[in-house]
């Protein structure tokens, strides 16, 4: 049955991608998700019992008190009652569930008031009109009194762990050298279906601050300092996208350092008296390469997407307005920094592209270097994206596939190295490409590439220089770069 599901949600996803981009990207778009399902062997493995109680046992440890918010409306029985299981079977047993419930009926409320016979660290806010997803989490939110604030989606689950591994996270960081209380955490994801079956892993990445620009990859689940989503809390306009609008401003707040008494909802950070300004636009008093010290990455499967029709899990066309809402929240993060962009939807629902004017070395004082593709004969990618070992990422790639369901390969976002051939430097770069490669700084072509006619080198030599100017940029505080736009074919 869940295959015969997967078949149908794939016609669906087809046949609008088909109106949406046309003929030749439906092809390739199609073709690269089948060959992907043939390679997916993923089997969700929940915890034993036997770790589970070891986690019980260790939660001694951690002090921090986790509230979990779910705006609830209408909601299925069955859902509701799998959605509070989870939740009671947290082996982190500090926290409290906030149910704010809309609905018309008295259902939801009924069915939790059975549970808190048993649990009281279950809450029932009955709210007297339902004000939109955003206001109505906010009520749960205002209502919440722990250290952490998380969201979880009244037909989603957690997993056993969940909890249990936030708090790990957030002693790991506030014990390690640098002594850093996160603001967020996130872990990774998959979905599931009412079958009971997994698929789909979301395998996430340390925070990649231009990735969060390409789309809200930190997505499920997430968890935010109290202080902060309370300050912060959601915005009614861009309902639908209202999580990813939360991040990009706590990115915002991070980046620019805005004082908690200019914290307030209607006020952007574009309008905050900077401390160090041009052209009256806020200057990021952290750069963005420390971004992750107070953004963590918690690496492990903690929370179970539901799919079904009406959900954005199973059918991204479903909700057509999340994505617009998503641009809109994009654009406002993109407005309050002064950057001159334009923000347009990607081939991909719910996946963005920004375009600088005039480029992004001039609009971006954090980026060192973009680069982008370089492509074969065939069309396909042999070099461009570097990791910290050195692998190319990608190689080997269609140049109409996007790298599967994330799309990542399709995506800006910062990087180790990009290929030395396909690159652009800003001014304080320049003068260390010329250090490494023995030739001056130059560019070329309708892309203003680097040239690199001058050098003569193998494969393994490119990469070794690309190498060494992502390390030598990261060094000097810039971040590397990724842009599929850009694109070389070697003859």
């Amino acid at each position: 049955m869940g295959n015969r599901i997967l078949k149908i949600s794939n016609v669906n996803k087809t046949i609008h991608y088909l109106r949406k981009n046309g003929l030749r990207h439906a092809f390739y778009a199609a073709k690269e998700r089948i060959e992907e399902e043939k390679k997916t062997d993923y089997v969700y493995k929940e915890p034993d019992e036997e770790r589970l109680a070891a986690q019980r046992a260790e939660q001694g440890r951690f002090p921090y008190r986790f509230s979990i918010v779910v705006p609830a409306y209408e909601t299925k029985e069955r859902y509701l009652r799998e959605l509070l299981d989870s939740v009671i079977k947290q082996s982190y047993e500090k926290w409290e569930l906030i149910i704010a419930d809309a609905g018309k009926s008295r259902r939801v409320e009924e069915i939790v008031a059975a549970y808190q016979e048993k649990e009281s660290r279950i809450r029932y806010l009955r709210l007297t009109e339902n004000g939109g997803i955003s206001e109505n989490t906010n009520a749960g939110i205002e209502a919440a009194s722990g250290d952490y604030i998380g969201l979880l989606d009244h037909d989603d689950i957690l997993a056993p762990d969940a909890l249990y591994e936030m708090a790990r996270a957030v002693h790991a960081s506030e014990t390690a050298k640098n002594k850093k209380t996160p603001v967020l955490l996130y872990s990774d994801e998959d979905k599931f279906e009412n079958n009971g079956s997994y698929r789909t892993p979301h395998i996430k990445e340390k925070f990649n601050f231009d990735l969060i620009l390409s789309n809200n990859y930190i997505c499920h689940f997430m968890m935010v300092r109290a202080d902060c989503m309370k300050s912060l809390k959601l915005r009614g306009k861009y309902d639908g996208a209202q999580d990813y609008d939360l991040v990009l401003r706590i990115v915002r707040r991070l980046l620019c350092d805005v004082p908690p008494e200019h914290a307030d909802n209607n006020v952007s950070a574009a309008s905050v008296p900077p401390k160090h300004a041009d052209n009256n636009v806020p200057v990021a008093s952290v750069p963005t390469t420390e971004l992750a010290d107070s953004i963590v990455h918690v690496p492990f499967v903690l929370y179970h997407w539901r799919c079904h029709e009406q959900s954005t899990a199973d059918n991204t066309a479903s909700k057509m307005y999340a994505y617009e809402a998503g641009k809109a929240a994009l654009e406002d993060f993109c407005d309050s920094l002064g950057w001159n962009v334009q923000v347009s939807h990607s081939l991909h629902l719910g996946f963005y592209q920004i375009t600088y004017r005039p480029d992004i070395l001039t609009v971006r004082r954090d980026v060192g270097i973009v680069g982008g593709r370089i492509l074969d004969g065939h069309n396909r990618i042999i070099s461009g994206i570097y990791n910290k070992e050195g692998k190319r990422l990608y190689r080997g790639l269609h140049k109409e596939y996007s790298g599967g369901s994330t799309h990542r390969a399709r995506q800006m976002q910062d990087c180790a190295a990009v290929d030395i051939r396909c690159m652009r430097l800003c001014e304080k770069m320049r003068p260390i490409f010329e250090e490494i490669t023995g030739i001056p700084y130059r560019e070329t072509g309708k892309q203003k590439l680097a040239d690199v006619s001058g050098i003569s080198c193998d494969e393994a030599g490119y990469g070794k220089l690309s190498m060494e100017l992502g390390r030598a940029a990261r060094k000097m505080g810039f971040l590397v770069v990724w842009d599929a736009r850009m694109t070389i074919k070697l003859k």
